[in-house]
């Protein structure tokens, strides 16, 4: 089943590697005895993906991108082979989707006058509030 990545960008499924692993965690009936974790392995450098892609992905400080430029993803959250298959696609997906969104430019701005005479005036309200609470008798 190939994987959508936009209108334009579509994984064949000789793209990635998926094999099955003994999941971690607290022992049960199943989980000693099953191979229901997988593991998915994408390479970055070798896969179809425009040169866009690549460069965002390769830039990203992800844990789960390597240094040659390999994504490893563990899927045991579910019970079944199957959907930890889906799980770890699924998050592949939103891996790279999420590499080429563009963070719009932040305009720095100034704050209003209005805005800066409030902040002073809480400010001295404050400070009139503490220096009441002060027991020495400044008028001497």
């Amino acid at each position: 089943m190939p994987l959508q990545i936009s209108n334009a960008v579509v994984l064949a499924d000789s793209e990635w590697e998926i094999s099955a692993v003994r999941a971690q965690g607290a022992g049960g009936q199943n989980v000693n005895k099953v191979s229901s974790a997988v593991h998915l392995r994408f390479d970055i450098n070798a896969s179809s993906l425009p040169e866009f892609y690549k460069q965002r992905l390769l830039a990203l400080s992800d844990s789960r991108i390597s240094k040659e430029g390999v994504v490893v993803i563990k899927a045991q959250q579910h019970r079944t082979q199957e959907r930890n298959r889906e799980d770890a696609l699924l998050r592949l997906q939103q891996l790279i989707q999420g590499a080429a969104v563009v963070q719009r430019r932040r305009i720095a701005t100034k704050p209003t006058r209005g805005s800066q005479k409030r902040r002073l005036d809480q400010k001295s309200q404050r400070s009139a509030i503490k220096s009441g609470r002060s027991k020495k008798d400044w008028q001497q």
